[in-house]
């Protein structure tokens, strides 16, 4: 992947700058890449930056196979991100001497204090203010007290207890939270880790984030953070809060709806401009158009026609969608996506030709929705053998032998091109008394073990006079003579 030089302070910052922040718990998921995808189109629509933040403050859940399978994922969706810092990606666990500095500053300036209440003695309190109908919150009892920094204690955020926290949404519009519903949050914990919300701000104020783009399912944190961005003294950015993604059932998009991770997809058979072009329209429209090059998505981009409703997957929509690109993209370029999937069927893929696979490729893809489905279809071109499936062994009956003789022996001289094979094929079928099609059924099932294939003519051109040959006395070896 290609990367930017790390900046310096005598850059010249764009206006727009954005981040994607995944959590290390697992892959990268369909929700995490649609948002990974609207902060990326984002910021190249406008010529800004786009930073890959990974948020791995959870040590006991984030795991290095799970950042390599994120960054796995962005490469495979083709979303480069630019280069902050000396880390790249940005990762938190390298920041938490500025996280306690932060937290220092705060304490300094009184916007937050220490507490040493116990985690029985607030267990206590909670059950308490949820029986006489209160919001289970810190009832700051700590706040004026203080505590000498060598005992144990956590550092807790000051929160405002009156006023609205008001948030102009990209995606919701307008949206206020009254201030004596955010919890005096946890800054540091008595070990000196930082939480999420804390880290959250600290790093969005030094990466210089103008607009933060993520899912519906963090706009509770909203207001918790505006407030540390007050107490900072630093400018709040705006916010785009994307909708749910959700299954034909209305549900939350889960494992039972299919596979949700993308590399998932991939293995399936899924092109990656495919998966772009349909997780952008997944909230997003521009004029009705359906179908966009990465170019014309960078161009049209933007978040005034986000909705806020929840989005909808459809499986089929996305098997359209793929099957348009398998239809229409670069030959070469699906040559070698289509290899791990030949691979995994058992072909020797450096022995394949380039040139022979782009061939075979555009002969089957008009019939292929998923590089699953063409490599299926494509295989039988570069096996030894093949085992006739049941419909092609229904077909090889003693019927197709005197067919499959005539054919043996025609075969045996001629060029093995389209116009020739075609003559030579109508031939035996009108000295026969048969149809084309009858002709062409029985040579199909013995040279490919299949009923359903390109024109037959196509397919001996590609297959090759000795791999036909050779099929066709095989089948002719295990045919019942009458």
């Amino acid at each position: 992947m290609d990367r930017q030089t790390t900046e310096t302070s005598t850059e010249i910052k764009p206006s727009v700058r954005v981040r994607f922040a995944p959590s290390p718990t697992g892959f990268l998921h369909i929700g995490g890449a649609r948002t990974a995808l609207f902060n990326w189109l984002f910021a190249r629509s406008l010529g800004g930056k786009f930073f890959l933040r990974i948020e791995d403050t959870d040590l006991a859940r984030s795991t290095d196979e799970a950042i390599a399978a994120i960054l796995d994922g962005m490469r495979w969706l083709g979303l480069d991100w630019d280069q902050w810092g000396e880390s790249d990606p940005v990762r938190q666990t390298t920041r938490f001497a500025s996280y306690r500095a932060e937290a220092l500053r705060l304490l300094d300036s009184g916007a937050a204090y220490r507490c040493d209440c116990t985690v029985e003695a607030l267990d206590a309190r909670r059950k308490e203010a949820l029986a006489a109908g209160r919001p289970p919150r810190y009832d700051g009892r700590c706040r004026g007290r203080v505590i000498s920094p060598d005992l144990p204690s956590v550092v807790r955020f000051a929160a405002p207890v009156s006023g609205v926290i008001e948030v102009d949404d990209l995606v919701k519009g307008p949206v206020s939270f009254a201030a004596d519903a955010v919890d005096d949050m946890i800054l540091l914990r008595s070990d000196g880790t930082p939480t999420y919300n804390f880290c959250v701000v600290i790093d969005d104020v030094d990466m210089e984030i103008t607009h933060v783009i993520r899912g519906d399912d963090h706009l509770n944190n909203t207001p918790k953070q505006i407030q540390l961005y007050r107490a900072l003294g630093r400018p709040v950015p705006r916010f785009a809060h994307l909708s749910m993604i959700l299954g034909a059932d209305r549900a939350r998009l889960s494992k039972r709806h299919g596979a949700t991770a993308v590399q998932v997809y991939r293995d399936e058979g899924f092109l990656p401009d495919a998966m772009v072009n349909y997780l952008v329209r997944l909230g997003w429209s521009h004029q009705n158009q359906e179908l966009f090059t990465r170019a014309e998505l960078v161009k049209a981009f933007s978040m005034d026609p986000v909705g806020a409703s929840a989005a909808i997957f459809n499986p089929d929509k996305l098997l359209w969608v793929n099957a348009h690109y398998i239809k229409t993209g670069d030959p070469a370029r699906l040559a070698d996506l289509l290899l791990p999937h030949l691979e995994r069927l058992g072909v020797k893929t450096n022995a394949v030709d380039p040139a022979h696979l782009s061939r075979i490729l555009l002969a089957l893809r008009e019939r292929s929705r998923t590089l699953v489905e063409m490599a299926a279809s494509a295989a039988y071109f570069f096996l030894d053998d093949v085992v006739p499936d049941e419909a092609a062994q229904k077909v090889l009956t003693a019927a197709a032998r005197p067919i499959l003789e005539q054919v043996r022996a025609a075969l045996t001289d001629i060029p093995f091109e389209h116009d020739p094979l075609a003559v030579a094929l109508k031939g035996i079928g009108e000295s026969l008394g048969l149809k084309l099609a009858q002709v062409a059924q029985p040579i199909r099932a013995a040279v490919t073990g299949k009923t359903v294939s390109p024109g037959i003519f196509d397919v001996l051109e590609l297959l090759g006079r000795t791999k036909t040959l050779a099929r066709l006395d095989d089948a002719l070896r295990q045919l019942p003579l009458q």
